[in-house]
């Protein structure tokens, strides 16, 4: 039998005398220790008991609480008294006998867990480790999360190599003492220990340290975070254990499952989809498999541990884990036996993390500040003008989609209600049985402005407000200025940034392919500030340098979509099989993550190319040709992973089909505001995005003479980039030919297998059929074999239904205006068909009609009979003789779709090229697809309505023939878009009373626009890219001009 702990009070027997002397009883006092007070009446027990806990930055506090109570009193108690909002993210542990850590439980009395509570010390630590950072809503929470993580290092529980932890340090150093300071610094590491081996690291501590000036608290703590978390130890508490033939082994456990490692080495994962039932009997720690993971042996897989406390310890956390990160809801609690019990009736107490930022969206807590007891922070005079962070609340991102507050200031996301239940609980007894609950969601900021200010430390005063000049970079236009912003500072899940507008339905416009913003009634305010050019010269490449930066913002955007949003989705709802989920993320991430390095030097040295002249030699950073050397050598070893995204393409298309949960997911991540594209379109971005540079270096090295001190690298890194892009050329040309039939396929309806091998995509567009009620608008999709045409679904839908399919073999096109008096129209003669269709212009009727017929020559010339039609389930027509006209019958209904206004359509699906193309009236072709990649562009503008007075600053971006507006840079999703094809751009006449600088006029009917760029240059640039995307689409042909 063990110890009995506690005292006991002895009862009177029948034969003692009143007033005799009671027994003594037990004592646990220590020696020494006398029994305390009695705090109320005679014969009354202390009514308190005094517990100590040590917080996360190494302060103790006593709290009281009843004798008997259970370890929720204290818990709560904790919570209180830090104004802790995310604190089931935390929890207290005590020190075991056996000099292990064990989780203090809320449910059970304190003094049947914790031995002699009075001399105990609980020390506060984070429970739940979430996979990212951007899940943790508050300031202070990861704060908290930075002392945890200080502490773990010190403790050696963070393994890692000697540089990455001295980069942590080097964090650490600039949350508590501020700016690079090399005396101060040794000092302060003298005095303090941050870890075991210190002075082996000490110069390299210093070394980063330097780089981070400027860097506020509260962004050191997320960098902190942000390296922590790509460690294979973050979070990991291990239980040593043997398994089946006696190896020693350490077992752990994370949002994902449970661990195994073999020594610091992890060698197998049991995610929590694959695990069916966890049990413990005695010493041995049972984990049993579904079926189809191992088949039918070995699926139950046996641990041994220390002790059966031990056993029993570890299966808790694995609860408590699993609940808290799968579940949406946490468990009832077990019903107590009448009789007798088997197994243990543990259940995890707390809020899950759908709860927690659930009750955070609904509940709307008051943010308050707090202390940084360690922080000694020295600010620089680059730290009080850089952009200074928001304290910042974060929703769920829905799994369908985004819904958007009349607030100005904070974005917020509706997470809607889980429809069912979870199809039911791990049966958490000694042996515990049933399938694992959903996934609970994993949390992407689209963080909301905190609007109160924050203390950054005892000294700290009330940050100014938004709109304060302090909190602006610099002046004018110079917010486009590459001070090292959060962007690259912060993780793509970082705090969103100020001024962050989202607009409601009631704000839309009634034009069609008119987005809220572009209409007067649904601006923004107007911003009446004169711009204040920067002056650092008229040196065209400092303005390429700059548009390097910014587009290169854009395109680090564009890959977060995939490697942050859409991975978010699938994890959600463990979509995505697990082959699939390596082969994408293992080609994309490393490519991710050497852009943000990349985006960081380019920052910086814009920010010193912009510096006064005193702070460095006459021009020596006036330059940008060494930044772009050195980075595009390490692009090249990216090669074979650029030459695997169309293996990439391909097999996420097969996986939609196979997986009808995938698909699902897939389809509902498009229809959210952050996949402003198709999502297969951000694929192709890695591989595009290498064009983009080889045109951009090859526009400096025009700029610069051979003599130039910045000639030679440019020059250099020109033609590195020109090997890459000559060995990836076919490459991309197939990625962008499949990408455009993966979008088309689910774009049309009534048509099957339109990927196929040695298919092509060439022209898209709109174009009149002749039926018997008339001209009827269609659309029609011309590839290497085949001709379709179709007319939009029922309304409210975003889909084309495909009316006709004409095989390009025996084909024949023919004018025939004069025929048919009708303006602008051909004749297509098929094998069975003949059709008679008109163009809205005579420029697009030559564009057609050269199209075809080199197609049709391509595919006589080939002499490729075997390629096979894709299925279609419109019913064929009778044949019919070679000159006889199809007249199509067509119902009400559909002539009702066919003339649906956009305003029926989603904001999101309108900008797509198909649809643009059927409101406009226009048509796209191939080489109009390739060319836009060459005519990208990024950058603030200031934007003018053609009645109103005002300018507004906005974050603009032209992609795929289309405008999208931010407020700035580091907004997820755009407030607008314009779609620009068939849009004229030219310079403000007399008439239209601009008396401004570098403005440009954009104009499509009755619908005129007004932008104004910083210089004559950026001007020139944005009127030339628009120009040869918009104003005249579609050269005819293949795209032969393509590098």
């Amino acid at each position: 039998m063990g110890e009995i702990e506690g005292t006991y009070r002895v009862l009177q027997t029948p034969g003692s005398r009143l007033g005799a002397q009671t027994a003594e009883g037990v004592s646990t006092l220590e020696p020494g220790q006398a029994p305390a007070a009695a705090a109320g009446p005679p014969g009354r027990m202390q009514t308190h008991l005094h517990l100590r806990v040590k917080l996360l930055d190494d302060t103790v506090e006593v709290f009281a609480i009843e004798p008997k109570s259970d370890g929720q009193v204290l818990l709560t108690q904790v919570w209180k008294r830090l104004n802790l909002m995310e604190y089931d993210y935390f929890g207290l542990e005590f020190q075991n006998v056996p000099s292990s850590w064990v989780w203090l439980e809320p449910m059970k009395p304190i003094i049947r867990q914790v031995r002699r509570p009075k001399n105990a010390m609980l020390r506060l630590a984070v429970k739940f480790f979430p996979p990212d950072p951007g899940q943790l809503q508050e300031e202070y929470t990861r704060y908290l999360f930075a002392l945890q993580l200080k502490r773990d290092l010190l403790e050696e529980r963070l393994s890692c190599t000697d540089t990455t932890a001295a980069l942590l340090t080097s964090h650490l150093l600039q949350s508590e003492i501020g700016d690079y300071d090399e005396a101060q610094d040794r000092e302060h590491l003298r005095v303090h220990t941050y870890l075991p081996h210190q002075e082996r690291s000490l110069e390299k501590i210093l070394e980063f340290h330097r780089k981070h000036t400027g860097q506020t608290p509260a962004e050191s703590d997320f960098q902190v975070l942000e390296v922590a978390r790509k460690l294979e130890m973050y979070g990991i508490r291990f239980h040593k254990a043997s398994d089946r033939e006696g190896a020693k082994i350490n077992l752990a456990v994370s949002h994902m499952g449970v661990l195994v490692f073999q020594s610091t080495t992890k060698i197998n994962t049991f995610n929590w989809s694959r695990v069916r039932k966890l049990s413990f009997k005695r010493k041995r720690f049972l984990i049993k498999l579904h079926p189809e993971v191992h088949g039918p042996y070995q699926d139950t897989l046996e641990f041994l541990l220390g002790s059966r406390d031990e056993c029993k310890n570890f299966w808790k956390i694995c609860v408590e884990y699993h609940t808290f990160f799968r579940l949406f809801d946490q468990p009832k609690p077990k019903a107590k036996a009448v009789f007798f019990s088997r197994g243990s009736s543990f259940r995890y107490s707390g809020r899950t993390q759908k709860q927690l930022v659930d009750c955070v969206k609904v509940g709307g807590m008051k943010r308050t500040p707090y202390e940084r007891r360690q922080s000694k922070t020295r600010m620089t005079v680059r730290t009080l003008t850089a952009d200074l962070p928001k304290q910042s609340i974060s929703f769920t991102e829905g799994m369908r989609t985004f819904s958007s507050p009349s607030s100005a200031n904070t974005s917020f996301c509706s997470v809607p209600a889980s429809p069912l239940t979870p199809p039911g609980l791990p049966d958490y007894k000694d042996s515990s049985s049933s399938v694992m609950g959903p996934q609970a969601p994993h949390v992407k900021r689209l963080a909301a402005e905190r609007n109160s200010g924050e203390l950054e430390g005892p000294d700290a005063t009330q940050a100014p407000a938004p709109g304060h000049p302090a909190l602006r970079p610099c002046q004018g236009f110079s917010m486009d200025s590459p001070q090292p912003s959060p962007s690259t500072r912060k993780s793509p899940l970082s705090l969103s940034p100020a001024f962050q507008v989202t607009l409601g339905p009631a704000e839309q416009g009634s034009s069609p392919l008119l987005s809220p913003v572009l209409s007067d009634a649904g601006g923004a305010k107007m911003d009446n500030e004169e711009p204040k050019h920067k002056c650092v010269g008229a040196d065209e490449a400092y303005f390429i340098a700059k548009e390097i930066l910014a587009t290169e913002r854009t395109y680090l955007k564009d890959l977060e979509v995939i490697t942050v949003w859409f991975r978010s989705a699938v994890v959600k709802e463990d979509a995505m099989p697990a082959d699939l989920m390596t082969l994408l993320f293992s080609n994309i991430d490393p490519i991710y993550e050497f852009h943000r390095g990349f985006l960081r030097e380019v920052e910086q040295r814009l920010a010193l190319w912009e510096g006064p002249s005193s702070t460095h030699a006459a021009g020596s950073h006036q330059r940008i040709g060494d930044v772009l050397l050195r980075n595009m050598h390490h692009l090249k070893q990216f090669t074979s992973y650029f030459q695997r995204h169309d293996e990439v393409l391909t097999e996420l298309e097969k996986a939609t089909k196979r997986f009808k949960k995938l698909e699902t997911v897939y389809r509902e991540f498009e229809l959210q505001k952050v996949c402003y594209l198709p999502l297969n379109t951000f694929l192709l971005k890695p591989v595009q995005r290498l064009v983009q540079y080889r045109l951009l270096l090859s526009r400096l090295c025009g700029h610069y003479a051979p003599g130039h001190r910045d000639y030679a690298d440019c020059h250099d890194a020109l033609k590195v980039i020109t090997e890459v892009t000559s060995t990836l050329q076919h490459s991309l040309v197939r990625l962008e030919n499949l990408q455009k039939l993966t979008e088309l396929q689910r774009d049309l309806v009534g048509i099957e297998n339109l990927i196929a091998p040695g298919r092509e995509f060439i022209r898209e567009g709109c174009l009149h059929k002749l039926t018997k009620k008339g001209l009827q608008q269609r659309m029609f999709f011309l590839f290497s074999d085949m001709l379709l045409y179709t007319s939009r679904g029922v309304s409210g839908t975003s889909h084309f239904r495909i009316r006709g399919l004409l095989p390009l073999h025996g084909m024949l096109v023919e004018e025939s205006e004069n025929e048919w008096s009708v303006p602008h129209c051909f004749t297509i003669c098929a094998a069975q068909k003949t059709i008679v269709v008109a163009a809205s212009t005579r420029l697009e009727k030559e564009k057609w009609m050269h199209d075809l017929n080199t197609a049709i020559a391509a595919a006589k010339g080939s002499g490729d009979m075997t390629l096979a039609l894709p299925g279609c389930t419109v019913c064929a027509p009778p044949r019919r003789s070679s000159d006889e006209v199809s007249v199509e019958q067509e119902s009400e209904e559909d002539a009702r779709g066919a003339h649906s206004s956009l305003e029926v359509q989603g904001q999101h699906r309108a900008n797509t090229t198909v649809h643009v193309c059927w409101y406009r009236n226009t048509s796209v072709s191939r080489a109009d697809h390739s060319a836009a990649v060459k005519n990208q562009l990024s950058g603030y503008l200031l934007r003018k309505f053609k009645n109103s007075n005002g300018w507004q600053k906005l974050w603009v971006v032209f992609t795929n023939f289309c405008l999208f507006f931010y407020k700035t840079h580091q907004d997820d999703y755009p407030l607008a878009s314009l779609p620009l094809l068939g849009y004229s751009v030219s310079v403000p006449g007399e008439a239209d009373g601009i008396h401004k600088e570098h403005v440009f006029k954009l104009q499509f009917r009755s619908h005129v626009y007004f932008f104004r760029a910083e210089s004559k240059y950026t001007c020139g640039r944005w009127m030339e890219v628009i120009e040869r995307a918009s104003s005249s689409p579609g050269r005819a042909g293949p795209p032969e001009e393509e590098a």
